[in-house]
């Protein structure tokens, strides 16, 4: 094993120009799973801007055959499978995920998955911004 690359961790340690505090800029909070619950349905939409985060996610929850539509987005979007098997389609690629694997989409690249398992499918979609922006295959 080398040694690490002692420049680079100067360098990056030299770009924080955060000072620290103990003082929350927002008020924390705990958000609720219920209040993020979209429709009638078990999966859970959080937009990170309503709640002073820089990301947002999806909490899938899934019975066997459903999934979103062919879509995309302007920024990478990553899956955690924490239960069940998600085929995963990127571009012209089809990817399996079981429980604990991951994959990251690029931006840009249209995708879909679905749960192909004979259970539910329980993912997390973290997309990387403040808010979802989703553009879908089948709008006119």
């Amino acid at each position: 094993m080398s040694a690490p690359d002692v420049s680079m961790q100067t360098m990056n340690a030299a770009e924080i120009t955060l000072t620290p505090t103990m003082t929350s800029p927002i008020e924390p909070a705990v958000v609720p799973a219920a209040s993020l619950v979209i429709g009638t349905g078990r999966t859970r939409r959080f937009v990170g801007r309503e709640h002073g985060a820089g990301i947002s996610y999806f909490f899938v929850d899934n019975d066997p055959g459903q999934g979103p539509g062919l879509h995309w987005h302007p920024y990478t979007e990553t899956w955690v499978v924490l239960e069940g098997t998600a085929e995963i389609t990127m571009g012209d690629r089809r990817l399996i995920a079981e429980v604990d694997d991951t994959a990251t989409v690029p931006a840009g690249v249209w995708h879909r998955f679905e749960n192909v398992g004979e259970g539910r499918l329980r993912m997390l979609c973290i997309h990387a911004s403040d808010v979802i922006v989703q553009t879908w295959a089948d709008e006119d």
